[in-house]
């Protein structure tokens, strides 16, 4: 694995990351809903989470995809279902009161780190990023390496779209600008899920 191949992965990564997409969006939605500190746990499920995806994909599952590509269809199909019920969900939520609900919380590690799989920006992401490292020996080397320097960047552009949201919380305190930021959250994710039915999930445009 080459210096050059490492720098170009950093720069991809950090194009990637830092885009706006379903991760992001949802950590800054959280962030000004919750705050920063009562999303960190969202944070933590959404970065190892991810992390851990890529590796178990470079060990093998993309061959899965590449094999039986209607596995990755339908994949595309439920995961745009899923973000468009969480985008209705985001541009709905109510304004934060002193009473919350009790099904009124952030997001758990556990759930963020679940939505990685099923989120279709990550497999696509995931998927290209595999696709184009170079083999090494032994063999797991390479996804190691590939899922480190993700959890890596990925931390520093969660961490920046939650401090976004968190800096926008004051500002956000009258109902009509919550709503408009949960408007422009949501359409962030529609947007991602009409360029995930047009992409080619493949990855064969990384070789």
């Amino acid at each position: 694995m080459t210096t050059e191949y490492l720098l170009g992965l950093v720069v991809l990564v950090l194009s990637l990351s830092w885009t706006p997409g379903p991760n992001n969006t949802l950590l800054a939605a959280s962030a000004a809903r919750f705050g920063y500190v009562r999303t960190l746990p969202h944070l933590i499920g959404t970065v190892g989470g991810f992390g851990v995806m890529i590796f178990l994909i470079g060990l093998g599952l993309s061959e899965v995809f590449q094999t039986y590509p209607l596995i990755r269809e339908i994949l595309r199909f439920v995961g745009a279902a899923i973000l468009l019920w969480i985008a209705f969900k985001v541009a709905t939520s109510p304004l934060p009161t002193g009473e919350r609900r009790e099904t009124d919380k952030p997001w758990t590690p556990a759930r963020a780190a679940a939505f990685q799989w099923i989120n279709p920006k990550g497999w696509m992401m995931a998927i290209s990023l595999v696709g184009s490292a170079p083999q090494t020996s032994p063999t797991w080397l390479s996804p190691l390496i590939v899922a480190a320097v993700v959890m890596g960047i990925g931390a520093t552009s969660a961490n920046g779209w939650a401090l976004f949201g968190k800096a926008l919380q004051r500002f956000l305190s009258t109902p009509l600008r919550f709503r408009v930021f949960n408007f422009v959250m949501a359409a962030l994710i529609v947007l991602t899920v009409v360029g995930i039915l047009f992409a080619d999930l493949s990855g064969k445009a990384a070789h």
